[in-house]
């Protein structure tokens, strides 16, 4: 089989299969997985004296065994077919495209229903209390979260494929999952966590920064590169900001503002001025530069797939 097919056709079946079935819920994850392992390591290690360097050894443990295991894995498999498939169910578990556009969108419908559903939905996809959000705040909350893992589930994956094919794909993963689950400044995390942030700032510093130009692409309207580059700054994070300044800048909306993670209290900086109250029609929107995004995302890895 010509090997620029062997890069291709895994790709665009793992893209299929995530864009017509999501992440399959019935089906073991490997990122469940993951959460397992950081959480038996982080309950062992996050414990008395040299929390930072005992985090610094699981976090880039982890990461490098994945990687290891996976580039292994595919120089052991003979048959070009298992290799294929083996490439197509890896791409498909790391892409969350459709599921994240599908959790928002119950976000809006749970709204319509009640303030409560509302809440109890976005806290599928937030890190944050949501139990005393209001309206506005609960779709604010979806709407962040859509365009900041618009970065983290599908345009940073599929860099990092088109970079270091599934074995990179797959340990970016579980660089995303470290900082999901460790990498926050609280009081329990904030030494132990330290290098697995550090890893995920670095491992998403491009991805984030083309998600939202792809997203002021898929837009048309490139005056807001100006925006995106002043505002994304203001963000907490060295990344998130940038997607979310994207896709605030393109529904002339405000996000950010006081949020509380683990108990404890975060005023992050608000990102564009606009304090409008949004609505289903902003998801809509949202969801269709969202794909649009992703096409061109595609577009680009498959295109340096074939010429690379």
């Amino acid at each position: 089989m010509n090997e620029t097919l062997l890069i291709i056709l895994p790709l665009l079946l793992g893209w299929l299969l995530d864009f017509f079935f999501g992440d399959p819920s019935r089906l073991p994850h490997p990122v469940v997985w993951f959460g397992k392992m950081i959480s038996w390591g982080e309950h062992r290690l996050n414990t008395g004296s040299h929390r930072m360097a005992k985090g610094a050894v699981l976090a880039i443990a982890l990461i490098l065994m994945v990687f290891f295991l996976v580039w292994g894995l595919k120089r052991l498999i003979p048959n070009v077919i298992l290799w294929l498939v083996v490439d197509t169910v890896i791409i498909f578990y790391c892409l969350a495209g459709t599921t994240l556009i599908r959790e928002v969108r119950e976000v809006f419908l749970a709204l319509d229903r009640s303030l409560d559903e509302g809440r109890r939905q976005v806290a599928r996809i937030v890190g944050r209390d949501t139990s005393q959000l209001t309206a506005q705040e609960v779709r604010t909350a979806a709407l962040e979260t859509l365009a900041e893992n618009l970065s983290d589930g599908v345009i940073a994956p599929l860099f990092w494929l088109a970079l270091l094919g599934t074995p990179g794909m797959l340990a970016y993963k579980m660089v995303n999952t470290l900082d999901s689950m460790i990498g926050y400044r609280t009081e329990r995390y904030k030494d132990f966590g330290c290098w697995a942030a550090h890893i995920d700032d670095v491992a998403n510093f491009i991805p984030a920064r083309l998600t939202a130009l792809l997203m002021v692409i898929a837009s048309g309207k490139w005056s807001l590169l100006k925006f995106v580059w002043q505002n994304g700054r203001k963000h907490a994070s060295p990344n998130s900001g940038y997607p979310e300044a994207a896709l605030a800048g393109i529904l002339n909306c405000r996000f950010g503002g006081p949020h509380i993670y683990f108990g404890e209290l975060f005023d992050k900086p608000y990102i564009g001025e606009n304090d409008r109250e949004l609505t289903t029609r902003d998801m809509h929107t949202a969801v269709r530069i969202n794909r649009f995004a992703e096409l061109l995302m595609l577009a680009l890895v498959l295109l340096s797939s074939a010429l690379l």
